[in-house]
């Protein structure tokens, strides 16, 4: 497998070390990364998750380019976010952190605040922790990985293969999107953004996407009817030729997510215990 051209969803597995898991680790892992993100707002959490986000897809040698422009329009889109909120509450750290330390004001209403920044820097911090730890599993899972791994943490089966169905056709959906739009613009359609609009341009990947989608839904249709026909789902059990046998670096790994899974319940438990103390970490209150 060529890993310069890796897709955002892969059918083959690559040779790094992520690709080489097993499907139940890649699941449990992130799992426990992600619930953990969410369930905390402390930066000495979220640094050492961002930096293992960082380092887990880069050693899996996506294609940067696609890789590269997603994160740009992700970070841009959360840094409006942050914009949109900072205008409806400019204090809003003061509400979180507890505390209040002008560092500069605009107007009466809007001030800026070394809390509201702590406070933004951690929320910036947390969601593209979470947003990249979510695209490294994306990128380092096949979907009969995925559906073998929902399947071990209980996720019932049938759920598990629309999961893997769905992912399974994302690929092909984006094949088939750019051999039409190559064909379409061999017979003239001009989507040049030098000599076109965004708007134009926009309008006629529409035309493009619908029907595509509309023959994708008959795809499942067709596979739906096949596997009725085979018996799929009568089984209260089943097996996928993905899995395989715990290696040694799945049992490393299955010590990292235990012990991720230890954190997870500290912080439960700290938060109902000690409310407050688990709250925004400021390192100067």
């Amino acid at each position: 497998m060529d890993l310069n051209k890796r897709l955002f969803i892969n059918i083959i597995p690559g040779n790094t070390f992520l690709d080489k898991l097993s499907g139940t680790t890649k699941v449990r892992l992130f799992f426990a990364l992600v619930i953990l993100l969410v369930a905390t707002w402390d930066m000495r959490i979220i640094l050492p998750a961002l930096a293992v986000s960082i380092v887990g897809l880069v050693s899996i040698k996506p294609n940067k380019k696609l890789v590269l422009g997603l994160v740009g329009f992700v970070t841009l889109m959360n840094l409006f976010n942050l914009f949109l909120v900072w205008v409806v509450m400019p204090d809003s750290g003061a509400n979180i952190v507890g505390a209040s330390t002008l560092l500069f004001r605009f107007s009466e209403r809007y001030v800026v605040t070394a809390e509201t920044l702590w406070y933004f820097a951690v929320r910036f911090l947390k969601f593209m922790a979470t947003f990249l730890i979510s695209l490294t599993f994306i990128q380092a899972i096949t979907p009969s990985e995925m559906a073998a791994g929902l399947y071990s943490v209980k996720i019932p089966y049938k759920v598990a293969t629309m999961v893997s169905i769905a992912f399974r056709y994302i690929p092909e959906i984006s094949r088939d999107f750019s051999d039409i739009k190559i064909s379409m613009q061999a017979r003239g359609m001009e989507l040049d953004p030098k000599k076109t609009t965004l708007l134009e341009r926009l309008k006629q990947n529409v035309v493009i996407l619908v029907p595509l989608i509309i023959v994708s839904f008959d795809r499942v249709g067709n596979i739906a009817n096949a596997m009725d026909l085979r018996g799929y789902g009568r089984g209260k059990t089943r097996t996928y030729y993905s899995e395989h046998e715990e290696t040694p670096n799945d049992r490393k790994m299955k010590v990292v997510y235990l012990l991720l899974y230890v954190a997870l319940i500290a912080v439960i438990i700290g938060r109902i215990f000690f409310p407050g103390e688990f709250e925004v970490w400021a390192p100067w209150i």
